[in-house]
């Protein structure tokens, strides 16, 4: 029988809170309970000045949901209010560790719907097809891609009940909360409970040594977005857009977002920048052309490539077999393996350049 919420609410009454005898249940604490296919998700929600003393409590409030039959996976995520300014932490203090991944790029964009996920997904499988071992991070917890376009839509990720063992597909290996929800199943999760899982998910997966991973940023500039690129050693970010003004000015917000928090940026990719007509070869720029390259010249940073509209790109992607993994010879695909190709180059340092010497410094005592 498939494990139920009553079950793991059953089990949370047994878990000690630390404060009197009363368990975390009867505290009030255990909020948001998924249950899907025996991978099991719940917050711990406490008072704010108990939190950084109870993370026994989380491990051990996951340690007796495992213990259930038929659970296969655990995530417990310890939340509370937002401490007073004076309290909150330095920004760079606690930042995940992740020792086996040489490179970590964020994929991101100012504004959703300009193709940033299906812009990840493909450079992933480039970067797999140039001889990287690649990994591709789901950072999106309200709206989770990846394991459809991907090609693994319904399947789970094992765990030996400590680590969880990545989804792999089309050479790259995968992490997501989708792996964990229903599709039309809607998160409802407060900052810090999205904040939890996601660093749960970088930190307890069993990764194995990897060159580049890429991280599926959610859209806009907001809390998940800061955390992340405060948290996880990032060695860049891509900035994707599609070439019209509206998109090119939270682009440019994106784009700013990280600067601000030391982020490299790598480069900006113009999405959806021309479409070819399939029955007379006609080349039209339904979005106007060229946006981002200006963009990205006004900001100082290097433009990428432009990929195209098309038909293609969208039907392999939904279909599960992103264009470079289906039509790895295409145009389109080529595009992809191109800024790959560049952006390995970049995070080894390749055609670096030259650092900047102030004379007024080298005469200081």
């Amino acid at each position: 029988m498939p494990i139920t919420e009553a079950e793991v609410l059953t089990a949370l009454q047994t878990v000690d809170s630390g404060t009197g005898g009363i368990d975390v249940v009867s505290r009030g604490w255990a909020k948001d309970v998924l249950v899907k296919d025996g991978h099991v998700t719940f917050a711990l929600e406490v008072p704010r000045d108990l939190g950084p003393k109870l993370e026994p409590v989380r491990a051990a409030a996951e340690k007796a949901v495992h213990a259930l039959k038929g659970v296969v996976s655990v995530t417990a995520v310890l939340t509370a209010a937002a401490p007073a300014p004076q309290q909150q932490a330095p920004a760079k203090s606690g930042r995940i560790e992740l020792p086996t991944v040489k490179f970590l790029v964020a994929v991101a964009s100012g504004k959703g719907g300009v193709g940033k996920s299906t812009t990840a997904a493909n450079l992933a499988l480039a970067l797999a097809r140039q001889g990287r071992k690649v990994a591709l991070f789901d950072a999106d917890i309200f709206g989770p891609s990846q394991p459809r376009m991907l090609g693994l839509s319904g399947k789970k990720p094992t765990s030996d009940g400590k680590r969880v063992t990545p989804l792999s597909n089309h050479g790259i290996k995968v992490m997501s909360i989708g792996f964990m929800v229903k599709e039309d199943d809607p998160i409802v999760w407060r900052g810090p409970m999205v904040m939890g899982a996601l660093e749960q998910m970088l930190r307890d997966v069993e990764w194995g040594e990897i060159d580049v991973m890429i991280i599926d940023m959610p859209p806009g500039t907001g809390d998940t977005q800061l955390t992340m690129s405060q948290r996880v050693p990032l060695s860049g970010a891509v900035i994707v857009s599609t070439p019209q003004d509206i998109a090119l000015l939270d682009a440019r917000k994106g784009l700013n977002m990280f600067r601000k928090v030391e982020v490299p940026i790598l480069g900006v990719i113009e999405n959806m920048s021309y479409h070819i007509c399939t029955n007379c070869g006609h080349r039209e720029d339904i979005f106007a052309h060229g946006g981002a390259k200006r963009t990205a010249k006004e900001l100082d940073a290097e433009f990428l490539g432009e990929i195209p509209l098309d038909l293609k790109i969208r039907e392999t992607s939904d279909g599960g077999h992103p264009i470079v993994d289906a039509q790895p010879d295409s145009p389109h695909a080529q595009a992809y393996m191109k800024i790959a190709e560049r952006l390995w180059d970049k995070l080894n340092g390749k055609q670096r350049a030259a650092p900047k010497i102030s004379l007024g410094n080298l005469f200081k005592r």
